[in-house]
């Protein structure tokens, strides 16, 4: 049998009365690919923070190498030998490559100047070794995100690091950064080296691991040897129940023009132009689905549709009428809704009760207010209804928003904008940080909505989402769009070239 190199033992860490892990035992040997599944608020992130030394747990045993160790600190853990990649990059953007992989180990010259030397011979050794082909000298803000994930790897490596955690490593990576960066971990595990993969997308967990480890509600439900079972176990396991993984949907049946984007120019918050030049058509009943790597102008370009940003140049029509300068109250009374990307700062208000966020917006309708007083009954009616026919838990109405959990919050959102009867739907990341259970809920509410003839725009990071759910799917780099096709005619390794800039002519 492989040497074990991590062991938990009887982990358990609390928060108050909430038993974020219970009772926590796993094994993962030297030289094998483990990956860790659950829902939000699983553990996971709990787990990892133990195992990080972010946090440290009330009871139970962490063992690295058959050593007990109780790490107070990262730089604890790194001298354990144990490197964590985190979703969201940990770089210094005005630094260069060197300087971001040294930062805290800084070789030093006569114990005063940073030997910058030593320091890029070093990097170039790691770097030519993994086939990384990075610049000691480039400055991280002109870096690709595939590049930058590059950068926090060596960063593990040049400190011997001999485990690896990586969270979520794929969230922003095209299917062709993702299939290198696969290449890459596979060249770890054959060096002996030990990964733990988390993720969330569970066909890129069946191709890369060879267990699976399934979280749920603070517990393991799972140890699975990766060849022996498949995503529909996973997710069982996962949810606690069987999941519909794709929504099944029938051909869209499109009618008139709902939304029309004409030479599109948006400007970012650092006044650069975010969009240049987008022209597109939505359609009653369709889903057209706008794909591309984060930070290409899908947020300015979603904020210009629904209000919340002034348009530098073009026209944006719904339903023909110009409504560039009207006001996002005008555009949802004409017809307009939006699932923001950011559900806590844009699309609900927290210290708000359920009852409360689902009437945002509509409090002003006849139904609900009359001379400025509230029809207390009608708003209970409709909030009722809608925490029925949306399944939302806990279903007490006076029950404050930030006390749901992402899921529950994200049919909050969803219920309510759809409860407005719209004309077109503006869905920016709807299934962000949500379980399976939520995802598969709310991608059976946009498919019905669009089969009632709302014109649905979806703007995701999700690839599987898109060709899930999309009836066209366009993509955007860098602002501009570099092709528009069926979602029949489209697949991953089409849209990942077409996510770097290649155009659709080009990539066929």
């Amino acid at each position: 049998m492989n040497e074990f190199v991590i062991e938990l033992k009887n982990l358990s860490k609390s928060f108050g009365n909430v038993r974020a892990n219970d009772d926590i035992t796993l094994s993962i040997r030297k030289g094998e690919i483990m990956a860790l599944v659950g829902e939000n608020g699983a553990g996971k992130t709990t787990l990892m923070k133990l195992l990080f030394g972010l946090l440290r747990p009330d009871s139970g045993d962490i063992l690295i190498h058959g050593n007990k160790v109780s790490p107070k600190s990262p730089a604890d853990t790194i001298s354990l030998g144990i490197g964590m990649v985190h979703q969201h990059f940990m770089l210094v953007p005005p630094f260069t490559v060197t300087e971001n992989v040294i930062l805290g180990t800084e070789p030093r010259q006569y114990r005063i100047f940073i030997n910058e030397k030593t320091s890029r011979e070093s990097l170039k050794k790691v770097s030519d070794h993994y086939g990384f082909n990075l610049d000691p000298q480039a400055r991280i803000e002109t870096l690709g995100v595939g590049v930058e994930q590059r950068v926090e790897i060596i960063k593990t490596l040049y400190r011997k690091a001999s485990i690896l955690i990586l969270d979520e490593p794929t969230a922003v990576l095209t299917p062709q950064e993702t299939d290198e960066l696969f290449d890459m971990l596979r060249q770890f595990r054959s060096e002996g080296k030990t990964l733990l993969f988390i993720s969330h997308k569970l066909d890129e967990v069946l191709a890369i691991s060879d267990r699976i480890t399934v979280m749920r509600a603070g517990k393991i439900t799972g140890q699975l040897d990766t060849p022996q079972t498949n995503k529909e176990e996973i997710a069982r396991l996962m949810v606690g129940r069987d999941v519909i993984l794709r929504v099944s949907k029938e051909k869209a049946q499109p009618g008139d023009s709902v939304l029309e984007i004409k030479n599109l120019y948006i400007r970012n918050s650092r006044k650069q132009e975010a969009v240049r030049g987008i022209s597109l058509h939505l359609c009653e009943g369709e889903i057209l689905g706008i794909a591309g790597v984060e930070g290409n102008g899908q947020t300015e370009l979603a904020e210009a549709l629904t209000g919340l940003r002034p348009i530098l140049k073009g026209e944006v029509l719904l339903k023909g009428i110009l409504i560039n300068k009207q006001s996002t109250r005008q555009r949802f009374d004409s017809g307009l809704a939006h699932i923001p990307e950011d559900r806590l700062q844009r699309g609900l208000i927290t210290e708000f009760t359920l009852q409360e966020n689902l009437m945002l917006g509509r409090h002003q309708h006849p139904s609900f207010q009359s001379h400025g007083f509230q029809n207390r009954e009608n708003i209970h009616k409709e909030s009722t209804r809608l925490v029925e026919e949306y399944d939302i838990r806990p279903t007490e109405l006076n029950r404050l928003g930030r006390q749901f959990s992402g899921g529950n919050q994200q049919k909050i959102i969803v219920a309510r904008e759809l409860a407005k009867n719209p004309v077109c739907l503006v869905a920016v990341q709807p299934t962000r940080g949500v379980d399976i259970g939520a995802i598969e809920f709310i991608h059976r509410q946009m498919i019905a909505a669009r089969n009632k003839g709302v014109g649905v725009l979806l703007i995701s990071a999700d690839l599987s989402e898109i060709l899930s759910l999309s009836d066209r799917i366009a993509v955007i780099y860098n602002g501009e769009i570099m092709g528009l096709l069926e979602a029949s005619e489209a697949d991953e390794r089409k849209l990942g070239l077409m996510m770097t800039g290649t155009r659709l002519a080009e990539s066929a």
